[in-house]
């Protein structure tokens, strides 16, 4: 059993079933089981590795893709729902808080949603990418600003972004204002080639030191042959190398255990929750490091609808958010809510 402020947390690097609406969801709950037999608290798994990623989006025209896009939204599942339930209930049985990327089905649009699912199986935040990036925006629907929360979960306060949202330093510092202490990332891995990795690697080891926190990010990893099954041409293989880098950092941006940059697995390490105050001491970036009557960051954490006032509207609601009280992060004034109307 882990000491006081000690917690034990997994990545999973998973190798997703491309084919298969359920083969991936069988892998997750298998790892959830494996990571919990090992101690684990906590673990994280790849961006929308249920059912899988579109890897076939970055290479595939448009005019080509109806196919295979229509195949995703057959396999991709509503929230809440079966899928989700069974991940909810394999976190309960488990005793294990579960960080899940998912490609979410509502009605006629995909988007890419990360879950955290709580040690009792509850289901503490859905949240959506708040922009899907470049080739993904003939895939996912946009997220709003009700997903950027950190919520208290039975490890920790955590938050999550999804791959290159961790480009957006205001989405950042929205997690980082609510004092996050384990910041769980999502990456597709298998994509763009070693310099993707190379980039990922900077960004949340950058992450780890400016928020103060630990941060546990996972990317998935495809065989050659699943490669090969995602390139229109030989030549369009090589958009599928590298990219991959799951790894579990301190807030002084160091490795807690040797990165895994290839293959299928799963990394486990213990993290010391008292080397948050530690790096905070010196630099805390939402603290005695912020000049709030200088900076501040403005929020508008409404989650959005196509209408209101209807039967409807109702079912479309995001989760309950609650304004994180801090003075980092300013709430939307009313007045300017209106105007922006």
């Amino acid at each position: 059993m882990p000491a006081k402020n000690i917690v034990r947390v997994a990545a999973a690097q998973l190798n997703p079933v491309l084919d298969s609406a359920t083969g991936t969801v069988d892998k997750v709950l298998k790892a959830i089981a494996d990571a919990a037999r090992e101690g684990a608290q906590l673990i994280v798994f790849p961006e929308t590795v249920v059912p899988y990623y579109p890897y076939f989006s970055f290479v595939t025209p448009a005019v080509s893709m109806g196919a295979i896009h229509l195949k995703l939204y057959e396999d991709s599942p509503s929230i809440p729902g079966p899928v989700t339930d069974a991940i909810a209930a394999a976190a309960k049985a488990a005793g294990i808080v579960v960080v899940l990327g998912v490609n979410e089905r509502d009605h006629g649009t995909l988007y890419n949603a990360q879950v955290i699912f709580d040690a009792d199986g509850s289901m503490l935040l859905k949240r959506r990418k708040i922009t899907p990036t470049y080739h993904e925006r003939m895939v996912w629907g946009m997220g709003d600003g009700s997903g950027l929360k950190v919520v208290q979960s039975a490890v920790g306060r955590i938050g999550a972004l999804a791959c290159w949202e961790h480009y957006n330093p205001l989405a950042r510092y929205a997690l980082m204002a609510q004092h996050e202490e384990i910041h769980c990332s999502q990456f597709p891995g298998s994509l763009v080639g070693p310099i993707f990795a190379d980039q990922m690697e900077v960004t949340m080891r950058h992450h780890a030191l400016e928020s103060g926190c630990f941060v546990v990010n996972a990317t998935a990893w495809l065989t050659p042959e699943q490669k090969r099954s995602q390139a229109p041409t030989p030549e369009l293989e090589k958009a599928f190398a590298g990219g991959c880098y799951t790894a579990i950092i301190t807030p002084e941006g160091r490795h807690v255990v040797e990165p895994l940059r290839d293959g299928e697995g799963l990394l486990i390490a213990d993290c010391d929750l008292n080397l948050i105050t530690k790096r905070k001491r010196m630099m805390d970036s939402v603290g005695h490091y912020a000049r709030p009557e200088l900076l501040s960051l403005v929020l508008d954490s409404r989650a959005t609808a196509p209408a209101s006032g209807l039967p409807l509207a109702a079912a479309a609601e995001a989760l309950p958010i609650e304004t994180p009280a801090s003075d980092r992060v300013v709430a939307l004034p009313e007045t300017r809510k209106a105007a922006l109307r």
